[in-house]
Order: C-alpha cells, then structure tokens, then sequence
C-alpha cells in the first residue's frame, strides 16, 4: 500500500514553488497527496519566516501535528523552508516529535531521509544554490514557476531572508530556458520568474555566460508558446530602463511591475538600509510611468519601522497617494529575531501601529479602486483560472495587469478569453465575454 503525504504552504510564492518541487518529488518516490492531514503518513510544512504572524500560524499547526503524531507514532513529521533554518537544532529542542528538519534548498535531502532507515531526527541546514532538476507537480497546468535565482545580497534591516536562504546565486541561463521551452512543451502558457532580486539576476555569472536581467526576458519572450511572462521581486535600487522597456517591447512581459516602496521617508527607508531614498523611488515610477503608461504599479508598505515619526508615516500616505497604486501588500512592523532591526531603539506601540495601518488601507483601496476604472468599457484578454470563487455560475481569470476577472461566458481553465469589462472595484473587475468569443 502506497504512503501518503499531506503539505501545508506558508509565505512567498518562492515557498509556493518549492511545494510544488516537493509534491513533485515526494510523488515520484511513490506517495500520494492526502487530503486531509490525520489521513496522512508525512506531514510537512515549508515555513516562512518574514512575519510574525506565519510563525504563530505555524505553530498552532505544529501543535495539531503533534496530537496526530502521538496517536500514530509511525507517522513522519517535517519541516522546511525559511523558519526552520532561522532556527536550526531548535527545531528539535522545541519541537521534539518532529523528524526532520530542512533549509530552502535542501529538499533533495527529505528524498534522501525517506528512503534511508535512519531512527533519528535529521536537520540539513547547509546553503547548496539550486538543487537540480526535480520534479514538480504544478498547481495549475498552464502555469508555471521559474526559479532564476537563489539568495539575497542585500542587506534590508528587517529582514532574514539573506541568513535563512543564503548570497545570491543566479541560475545558468541555457539551463533555465531548457526549463521554460520543457513548460512550454508541456502546456505552460504564463510563467513568473522567481528571485529574491530578480532584476539583480546574471551580475554574478562567469564573464562568457553573463546575461542582464533585461536579457533573460527577452530570451525567454522567444520562446514559443509562453504567452505571458511574470516575475517577483525586484528591488527599486536595481530598476533600470531596458527592464522597464522590456514591458514595452516584448509581447509577453506583463503590464504589471511590483516596486516595492516600503516606507515613504528617506529617513527610514536608510534605516530600514534599503539603499534608495524617496526622491531616487519617484524617479523610478516617473520612468516607469513614461515608458509603460497603461502599468499596474503595485508596492509592499511597512507600517511602524521603529523610531517612525507621525510625520515620517505621513510622507508614506503622501507617496501613496501620489502614485495611486493599483494594489498593495501592507504589513505592520513586527520585530524578527536576527534582524538589527529588532534591536533598534524606538519600538512602536502596537496600537500605533494599528491606528496607522487603518488610515493607510483605505486610501490604498481609494486609489486601487481609481485605478481600476481604467478598465471599465475595455475588452481585455482573460487567462481562464476556472470558476469564481463567489459565484459558480462565472468564471474567473486574470489580465496582464494582474487584475483577477470574474466574468459571465465559457472557456476552460488555460484558455482565453475576451471580456468586456463592465465594472471594478479596487481588486476585482466584473464583466461580459465577448461575442466574439475566446481569443486562443
């Protein structure tokens, strides 16, 4: 009788990709994905460990695999990803029924425990760059994840990603279209490349194989069959004018581009040691804006870094509403172990943070919502996701934008659809197919 595995996702949509590289993987050994976690034989989570909150999620699941693990002590629990090598052999002392405990890119490795008769608990916490071609079991057929690069060199001082995943490391540029041309023949219309910083991407490939980040779009955009192509993360610092114009000029790269402000005072945004200030940001969305008019800006804001004056959370609201975002990812501050900015003076009161957070959401929604309104009378080209969450009867998909759709019509999932917008809210469009129906 086959084994059983049951996974549970925290955090980025790095974590995402490597779930699906650990589905992929744990299935060729001869497992099957269990529904439900008491049915399982494994249980594993591949952790996050940017906010606070991930952690307290995990942790309540943890208690719950525990539960289940004292009624079956056969049953193997892992832990992977971010956390786990934020905290290392505490795995272990914390969490004694766990069995084995791993870093992002050691994922071989839970392969390697499995089908060893090891009795012990394991831990792999060694940085290894990209752990060679598993495979992946993606969670919709037409679209895929691209790892292009592992690692952060920057030096953000909230953050704990560069401790947890390691220097940057960029992936071989001929291996990496071997791997977009494989998606392509396999179906694979929308793909999003994945980097800690994505636009850094080639600076530290040998001098014969280096590629620009502006080039690797442009080589993957000759791809037949990839239609549309997506990445996440940039960073302002290293947003230069051909990637910008690669949005412009190559018919699959998306009108959408994240620019991650974070705060809207100089003053913090050196302290949070970002490496750019907000005049240097501004010059980057007026370049943006110029050269790609019709873009979907979207952002991640922190709300109370310490030391955050009234008036330095009020140059945020300035710059947010100067830009008029199409969306945005807002987090409060929360303080994480090795990071100096845990260890900052000025330490912001909860309810500051709070009474922060519930002036800045709005006026995000107002702009996304103003935003939106561009769309309304536009027929718009939707890749079909499948039924809408909220009404069966409708479909839903996306535009390049990275707007989600919910709209009346047919098509299945991986197709096209043309769509007549009829309305918007500041997440969502509503609207008509087509009379001429699907566009692929």
């Amino acid at each position: 009788m086959s084994k059983s595995f049951h996974l549970t996702t925290f955090g980025c949509q790095m974590n995402e990709h490597d779930s699906e590289r650990m589905k992929g993987m744990l299935e060729s050994l001869g497992y099957a994905e269990a529904p439900e976690r008491d049915g399982a034989d494994l249980i594993l989570f591949n952790t996050c460990s940017i906010r606070e909150s991930a952690d307290t999620k995990l942790i309540a699941h943890l208690g719950e695999a525990k539960r289940l693990k004292s009624e079956n002590p056969e049953r193997v629990v892992g832990v992977a990803g971010c956390w786990s090598q934020s905290l290392k052999d505490e795995v272990f002392e914390r969490f004694p029924f766990v069995d084995v405990a791993f870093g992002p890119g050691q994922y071989p490795k839970l392969a390697e425990f499995l089908t060893s008769d090891s009795l012990t608990a394991q831990g792999y916490f060694e940085f290894a760059g990209f752990t060679g071609h598993l495979p992946t079991k993606r969670g919709r057929p037409f679209q895929g994840w691209v790892q292009i690069s592992v690692g952060c060199n920057c030096a953000c001082a909230y953050c704990i990603v560069p401790s947890t995943r390691g220097r940057e490391v960029s992936r071989d540029p001929s291996d990496l279209l071997d791997e977009v041309r494989g998606l392509a023949a396999d179906g694979v219309k929308e793909v999003t490349l994945l980097g800690q910083n994505v636009n850094s991407y080639g600076r530290d490939l040998p001098a014969g194989r280096r590629t620009s980040f502006a080039e690797l779009l442009a080589l993957v955009d000759a791809v037949e069959g990839i239609e549309r192509i997506r990445y996440t993360s940039p960073h302002p610092k290293d947003m230069r004018e051909d990637v910008v114009r690669a949005h412009a000029e190559l018919d699959a790269v998306c009108e959408h581009i994240h620019l991650p402000l974070q705060a809207g005072s100089s003053r913090i945004l050196k302290a949070m040691r970002r490496t750019y200030d907000r005049g240097r940001y501004m010059d980057r969305v007026a370049m943006i804006r110029d050269l790609v008019p019709d873009v979907a800006l979207t952002t991640d804001v922190i709300v109370g870094f310490p030391g955050e004056t009234e008036a330095e959370f009020e140059e945020t609201l300035e710059v947010v509403e100067a830009v008029a975002y199409d969306s945005a990812f807002t987090f409060i501050f929360s303080p994480r172990r090795g990071t100096s900015a845990a260890e900052l003076d000025g330490q912001l009161g909860h309810a500051v943070k709070r009474e922060r957070m519930e002036r800045l959401v709005p006026l995000v929604q107002e702009k996304a919502k103003e935003r939106s309104q561009r769309f309304v009378g536009r027929e718009m080209d939707v890749l079909v996701e499948g039924p809408s969450r909220n009404d069966p009867g409708r479909l839903r998909g996306r535009i390049r934008h990275n707007k989600t759709v919910n709209f009346s019509g047919v098509g299945t999932p991986g197709t096209f659809a043309r769509v007549e917008i009829a309305s918007a809210t500041s997440m969502t469009l509503m609207g008509e197919q087509s009379l001429l129906a699907s566009v692929a």
